[in-house]
């Protein structure tokens, strides 16, 4: 191996590159510096370099498209500026099906079919010509300077797309990351390779964000930014909840039992529906663990939040009855056409039913998509979950000692 050879693998090995990546940076540069040297502006320099032997070879690389007469193309730019001064007076910019109608030429990219058959008698439109340049002597200090700028610019960028390429194939995951900083209303979280956002609508109520402290959170989303990747965390999605459910749940990974609806309001409580495969499982029981140990450490995950686990019904009468647990429900009454039912129960069943600031009602409905009317039976009092929707969540952060709900099934 050449000593070039083993510095780009080095190189490989620091920065955890591909090899063809750093190669291909390599050969970039070595273009931008052929083209400072020996070149023009109008050439489209590809390079190949053999690290072995560190001899290369040079092309220009063209496009053959058809004659066009140089009025036209006068014409042409004439008319495009017309174009866009207009557009710039309606405070827009021209789109492409704009501007499709006028012909073009690029220089550095084409190459007129007329000085084609010059170079190649064959030569047809839309072939693409790599015309054989001298390679040329030692490039200049100026020529090396560049050659160093775009290696360090493409090894930058092929180390962003890895970290996209890595965080985007975990969308929709959990990943471990430690709280780097508080900034205004965002949070700053340290992933290794980069650092990830969580937005304030993205936060746990429940959660202390201190410097230094590791949490789970989940990846809401990836996107490549003029920075670099940009990933958005969340610690108040459901689908955080669901992760962390399969995580501490063996049965979920195995397909045994399956999670059929999350609703969820970030920091106070969950309802979580299951339901098995298998009709020897207990979905509930294997959620709570010995003991409640599984359910346990899942409500310590998500900072303290309570959840309720309770019995998927394929019946929607079923369905709702259970969605309204802690609270026992005498009756369910369906109307198919509004897609709203009235669930009826005892009078000192009704506070329980509707929960605190219509906590309960809300989260029953959200989970089954039907609107729930609660009925107090042989009583006066009721509430509908789109009165509870504008109710305030009253509750607070360690106010209540209410135990999870459980046992809730058929």
């Amino acid at each position: 191996m050449s000593e070039i050879s083993k510095a780009i693998q080095f190189l490989c090995e620091e920065k955890n590159l591909p090899y063809e990546a750093v190669l291909e940076a390599i050969e970039v540069a070595l273009a931008a510096a052929y083209r400072k040297d020996f070149g023009n502006k109008q050439q489209n320099i590809k390079v190949k370099f053999d690290p072995e032997t560190g001899d290369m070879k040079a092309w220009d690389v063209k496009i053959v498209v058809e004659d066009t007469a140089e009025e036209a193309l006068v014409a042409a730019q004439e008319e495009l500026t017309k174009r866009r001064e207009k557009a710039k007076e309606e405070g827009r910019e021209l789109t492409e099906e704009e501007v499709a109608d006028l012909p073009r030429f690029n220089p550095k990219l084409e190459m007129m079919l007329s000085e084609a058959k010059k170079i190649k008698k064959g030569a047809r439109a839309g072939e693409v010509l790599e015309i054989e340049l001298e390679a040329g002597g030692d490039f200049g200090r100026m020529a090396a300077q560049t050659a160093k700028q775009v290696i360090i610019q493409k090894v930058r960028e092929a180390e962003r797309s890895m970290v996209f390429d890595d965080f985007k194939g975990q969308e929709g995951q959990v990943i471990v990351g430690t709280i780097q900083r508080v900034e205004g209303r965002k949070t700053l979280v340290d992933l290794g390779k980069v650092t990830g956002i969580m937005p304030a609508e993205q936060q746990n109520s429940r959660d202390f964000y201190r410097s230094g402290s590791k949490l789970k959170f989940l990846v809401q989303s990836v996107q490549m930014g003029p920075r670099g990747p940009e990933i958005i965390l969340s610690r108040a999605d459901a689908g955080l909840v669901r992760e962390i459910f399969k995580q501490e749940i063996p049965e979920l990974k195995e397909g045994l039992i399956e999670i059929k609806g999350i609703a969820r309001e970030p920091g106070y409580r969950s309802k979580v529906a299951v339901d098995a495969n298998d009709e020897q499982i207990d979905p509930i029981g294997s959620c709570i663990g010995q003991r409640g140990g599984r359910i346990n450490t899942i409500i310590e995950e998500l900072g303290g939040e309570k959840i309720d686990i309770i019995r998927y019904g394929e019946s929607p009468v079923n369905y709702i009855a259970n969605a309204l647990s802690p609270a026992k429900v005498a009756e369910v009454e369906l109307d198919e056409a509004s897609k709203t039912a009235s669930a009826y129960v005892a009078p000192d069943q009704f506070s329980l039913a509707i929960g605190r600031g219509g906590q309960n009602v809300r989260l029953a409905a959200q989970l089954t998509g039907w609107g729930i009317n609660v009925k107090e039976k042989g009583g006066t009092q009721e509430m509908s979950s789109e009165e509870a929707a504008a109710e305030p969540i009253e509750e607070k952060v360690g106010e209540s000692k209410e135990e999870p709900v459980e046992e809730t099934k058929e």
